[in-house]
């Protein structure tokens, strides 16, 4: 069988995990670039050189999932510690419990309520058209009326998307539970964690094969194709072509930096309602490891605006116009003989870790069986745009 050369541009999850699994499967050197002075792309985390505190350099990131198979691959890459996510949320009306919860609901209006109480306080508050949502506003206030709306949604949804929650899609809300109970825990996945040494120290080993080779600083140019058997690209596709046809939105973040002695804020992640507040959240990341004691600490206030030429891209806004402008693109990308697409960039949509590892690992094993029968490599890992 043939050395194939493949090259891997990004050395993020998708990147990594799509270089791991052709480089013990295949004959082959997989060369991984990436534009950025490190690995793990958004995952990035490092030692905070004034307090010595692991620092997630993108923001927040806390890994959680029920797919017992990704939990599995990542454990044999690194030691995880058991974290949950309990987010407050400073509002006009006070602080409370995110996600919306038994308490939250209680306190916000001032009751002593059961669960079943409050589910049918939420229902007799919700406000309905006869209609199925058409937008995130629909969906809220069919869900739970319009104070639990105003009260945690409206502001920190203008702040953090630069657009009214009518223009945004009902998806977007339906990700996040309203729990009739006082489990404040953010998430409800059975595995929840955060790696002991950083996400930056599970992707460089899995990045660690003799197989593999990884090259920082370094951006990609298209005549690079022609030196390699095929390139799999996790960047944003509009970038990719040149942005020809115009950019896709994304909505990006900045952060302004806090120092302290001791504690901060005594919470991992408090957000901020309001939309006269400008930043949607602060973080204090000595919190994210609760193993480790740190006198100082170190906080960060987080903006959210629009992706400039400049910046990075974080979140896809995928709004009717990006999602025309992405068909063109992908149109484009199904005529290329030797690229594919892979992860949250290139696909442009949403995900979390666990759905890029698990999308990547299901990519891994069609693109291995495809090289083992001699049939086209896939070029997406999804059908729809």
């Amino acid at each position: 069988m043939m050395n194939h050369r493949f090259l891997i541009v990004g050395a993020g999850f998708s990147g990594a995990v799509l270089a791991r699994q052709l480089a013990e499967a295949l004959p082959c050197h997989v060369a991984v670039m990436d534009a950025r002075s490190h690995i793990a792309g958004n995952c990035h985390t490092a030692r905070d050189a004034a307090t010595g505190i692991m620092v997630h350099q993108y923001g927040p990131h806390i890994f959680n999932t029920d797919n017992e198979a990704v939990w599995d691959y990542v454990r044999a890459f690194g030691e995880w510690i058991p974290y949950e996510n309990r987010v407050k949320a400073v509002t006009p009306r006070g602080i409370f419990s995110m996600p919306i919860n038994l308490l939250t609901i209680n306190q916000l209006f001032g009751k002593v309520m059961s669960p079943a109480e409050a589910r049918a306080h939420l229902a007799g508050l919700g406000e309905s058209n006869g209609q199925p949502p058409q937008n995130f506003e629909e969906q809220a206030l069919q869900m739970f009326g319009r104070e639990l709306y105003e009260t945690f949604f409206l502001g920190y949804t203008l702040k953090q998307w630069g657009c009214h929650p009518r223009e945004l899609p009902a998806s977007i809300l339906q990700r996040l539970p309203v729990r009739f109970n006082y489990n404040d825990n953010y998430y409800n996945k059975r595995f929840q964690a955060i790696p002991k040494d950083g996400y930056t120290a599970i992707i460089e080993r899995i990045l660690d094969h003799p197989r593999i080779t990884v090259a920082l600083n370094q951006k990609f140019l298209p005549e690079q194709a022609a030196s390699f058997d095929h390139v799999f690209y996790t960047g944003a596709i509009d970038a990719f072509f040149g942005y020809r046809h115009g950019r896709l939105g994304y909505r990006t973040v900045t952060f302004e930096r806090l120092e302290a002695e001791g504690d901060y804020q005594g919470a991992a992640i408090i957000n901020y309602t309001a939309q006269e507040v400008p930043y949607t959240r602060i973080h204090e990341h000595k919190h994210f490891t609760p193993w480790e004691e740190h006198e100082r600490t170190v906080a960060f206030r987080e903006y959210s605006k629009e992706t400039g030429p400049e910046d990075e891209p974080y979140y896809p806004k995928r709004l009717a116009a990006d999602k025309a402008l992405l068909h063109r693109y992908r149109e484009e990308a199904a005529a290329l003989g030797n690229v594919s697409f892979l992860g949250r960039l290139a696909t442009y949509r949403y995900m979390d870790m666990e759905r890029v590892i698990a999308e990547a690992l299901e990519f891994a094993r069609h693109t291995i069986e495809s090289v083992r029968n001699g049939t086209p490599l896939p070029h997406f890992p999804n059908v729809e745009a």
